[in-house]
């Protein structure tokens, strides 16, 4: 149902709240406030003319109501200025009068109060108001000025004012020109570029209605969320503008506008309109008064006319024109969900027809049917920029090479299809028969605020422990539901998620481990999120096993298999990189080579498994000894080498002393008896012993030997061995 017409002119609303003033004390308040600007300049520039401020000392109350005034009206003319812009409102002709004016006024008076020494001020405000306000406002105050300084100058002076009026006119000018002519040609070369290749976007866009996202590229520098909704917001725009430009031709309207709802429902906000009038609201007002609070409480369109003026108007401002003529149709979507209100109106009193408001009411369908259009439009952007993220995700997994690669994609990919606020892949493994589960990688803290990557915890009853157990996601029901979360451990407490999902990492019958996804929403795993989410939990399996597989195959490449240290291969390029860097850097660099005592008769005496149990004992021992920067390797049958970085003599063989001391006191427990066994050492170094690789290796070798020509269980260095036997005996241990 709708609001009858009124029957004849002047006939009362039957709504008695629109028969109420609104707010009937803001007109005067309004109407004070409009012209207090140019009443402070007229008053202002009146005690200029009748000789005021010209002695301090003299300074009577017309002064300092001049000074108050213009103060006020200046402070009224840029909160005025401020609103409008705010706003998106024009800047009318006197709002620009009323703010130079009262600046020019109070110039001249800090002028007149201080001398003609600071009229240079006159001349820089001259200009920049001529330069960046409308020509008509420039001319007119560049004008006051004028007549201004002739009041005070032109009869005491008539030289002195006519060099400030030609400076003021030569200054203002050139400024004027000079400036504006480069703005312009700058702003008229990035607008002609801009709205060129716009305007072929959007012709694209009006004819292959799909292919809209065209536009997102003409907007460098916008995000791709802001993008489309640019574009969302451009479509809706252009059919609001065609649909008023048909009400305001079809019914003869003076003003005809769209006002939207603002997300609260409480006010209401000018979206467009097509109207002559400078007073149309463009401020939010609230939506609960007058003929729009009405209209939205009843849902029902308004339709009235009076000679004397339509009551309780409220979308144009205090001093705007009298409706004679009123129509109004809600706008409202499918559910009686209301989202604003479509009104027309006439000067005149000549009513609206019902046929008007059929016409008004199809434009109002149609401005939804935009809307809607619109919000379909995004959602399907939206539905494709989540497959081609989801595809995106798939391809770093496959480029992915490492594990650590993986889990970094891993993550990235999760954060990116659900908006995560925590993430983690956790890892599980045996030992000693025991399940055990490690944080391979994460982002985000614990409410504790310590890091979890790293940590390792043993089989439990946690989430995370039972996705591995059985296979399939966790948690089946709402985390607020759950008594506890308890994801990894009970030590591990990640709070503040209100949606959780955890996937096990299954590659064919096995399962290596879990991606864990929280999010602080509620709402953040919908259908086709968690869809993707598995899907990229089963990928990241495959991508970690074929990482897994390929490190172990690294692994083997470049590690000797019974003692897991560097293979005699890996070494050798390894000791070329070590000596590069110690030439660049001028470093020194130590080579030790090693070599277990006696080791064949371990061999005849104990067996071979037992001499494989010696070299791999010896090689945890030179492993824990060595640094970390050290290079350890398996030279060779039962000989061993160190690389040393950054490392002299001296402490090669302190190390190396510590080696052959540990050695020394291991027992290997054999069927026959405790087995002891000693090592004997060589030490090279980089540069004094030798420059070149093959050298370093030939002389510790040498050293090794002679080690093992004079009694075994020693370390020598080169510069040992070049002394006498008898010496280096006297140094001898055990």
């Amino acid at each position: 149902m709708r609001a009858p017409a009124a029957s004849a002119p002047g006939m009362p609303v039957r709504s008695r709240a629109l028969r109420t003033p609104v707010w009937t004390w803001r007109r005067p308040l309004h109407a004070v406030l409009r012209w207090l600007p140019s009443a402070s300049i007229f008053f202002g520039v009146g005690v200029l003319a009748r000789g005021g401020f010209h002695q301090l000392a003299r300074i009577g109350w017309p002064e300092v109501a001049s000074i108050v005034l213009i103060l006020a009206g200046a402070t009224t003319a840029v909160v005025r200025r401020v609103k409008r812009n705010a706003s998106g409102a024009l800047i009318s002709f006197k709002d620009e009068l009323d703010l130079g004016g009262t600046l020019l006024t109070a110039a001249f008076i800090v002028v007149t109060m201080v001398g003609t020494a600071l009229f240079p001020v006159i001349y820089l405000l001259v200009a920049f108001l001529v330069t960046f306000f409308s020509r008509a406002a420039g001319a007119t105050l560049l004008l006051g000025a004028v007549v201004v300084d002739g009041m005070e100058t032109l009869p005491h002076n008539p030289s002195l004012f006519l060099s400030h009026a030609a400076f003021l006119l030569v200054f203002a000018g050139l400024y004027h020109v000079v400036l504006s002519a480069r703005l312009a040609a700058a702003s008229k070369a990035e607008n002609q570029a801009v709205k060129k290749r716009i305007k072929e976007f959007e012709e694209r866009a009006r004819t292959f209605r799909l292919v809209s996202s065209g536009t997102r590229d003409s907007m460098p520098g916008v995000r791709e969320e802001e993008k489309w909704l640019v574009a969302s917001v451009k479509e809706i725009e252009g059919a609001l503008g065609s649909a008023l430009e048909i009400a305001e031709g079809a019914l003869r309207t003076h003003t005809c506008g769209v006002f939207l709802l603002t997300a609260d429902d409480r006010s209401l906000k000018l979206h467009d309109c097509r109207s002559p009038s400078d007073h149309v609201q463009r401020d939010k007002f609230p939506s609960g008064e007058g003929i729009f609070g009405a209209l939205l409480k009843r849902g029902m369109a308004v339709r009235m006319h009076a000679p004397t003026g339509v009551k309780g108007v409220t979308y144009y401002e205090p001093g705007g024109p009298t409706v004679g003529a009123l129509l109004a149709v809600p706008i409202v979507e499918r559910g009686g969900l209301m989202r604003g209100v479509l009104v027309a109106d006439r000067v005149n009193a000549e009513p609206f027809t019902e046929n008007d408001e059929r016409v008004l009411t199809s434009i109002a369908a149609e401005v939804l049917r935009a809307m809607e259009v619109e919000r379909v439009m995004g959602y399907i952007r939206k539905n494709r920029d989540e497959k081609d993220r989801f595809f995106r995700a798939i391809e770093e997994l496959n480029r992915a090479s490492s594990p650590d690669q993986v889990f970094l994609a891993v993550l990235e990919s999760a954060r990116q299809i659900a908006s995560l606020d925590f993430s983690a892949v956790t890892l599980v493994s045996e030992e000693n028969g025991k399940r055990q589960h490690r944080i391979a990688r994460m982002t985000g803290v614990t409410a504790q605020g310590r890091a979890l990557e790293g940590k390792v915890f043993v089989d439990n009853n946690g989430l995370v422990a039972n996705v591995v157990r059985y296979g399939a996601p966790l948690p089946g029901r709402e985390v607020a539901a759950m008594d506890r979360q308890i994801i990894f451990d009970d030590d591990t407490q990640v709070r503040g998620l209100s949606a959780l999902k955890i996937f096990p990492l299954v590659a064919g019958d096995r399962i290596l481990g879990t991606l864990v996804a929280g999010s602080r929403k509620k709402a953040a795993f919908d259908g086709d999120s968690l869809r993707m989410l598995e899907v990229i939990a089963m990928q990241a399996a495959q991508a970690v096993l074929r990482a897994q597989l390929y490190e172990q195959m690294e692994t083997m490449a470049t590690t000797d298999g019974l003692s897991g240290l560097l293979n005699h291969r890996t070494f050798q390029a390894r000791f070329d990189e070590a000596l590069a860097t110690a030439r660049r850097y001028s470093r020194k660099c130590s080579l030790i080579l090693t070599d277990v005592d006696h080791f064949k008769s371990v061999n005849d005496t104990y067996g071979h498994p037992m001499g494989d149990s010696v070299l791999k004992g010896v090689a945890r021992i030179l492993k824990e000894k060595a640094r970390d920067t050290d290079l350890v390797a398996r030279y060779g049958g039962e000989e061993f080498a160190i690389v040393m970085p950054e490392t002299d003599a001296r402490g090669a063989q302190v190390i190396a002393e510590r080696i052959r001391e540990a050695v020394m006191a291991e027992v290997f427990q054999t069927e026959q008896g405790p087995l002891k066994i000693t090592l004997s050492l060589g030490i090279a170094t980089f540069p004094e012993a030798g420059a070149e690789k093959q050298v370093l290796i030939d002389l510790a070798d040498q050293c090794l030997y002679f080690a093992k020509r004079h009694g075994r269980n020693q370390s020598v260095t080169v510069s040992q061995l070049q002394q006498r036997p008898l010496a280096l005996a006297a140094g001898k241990r055990g």
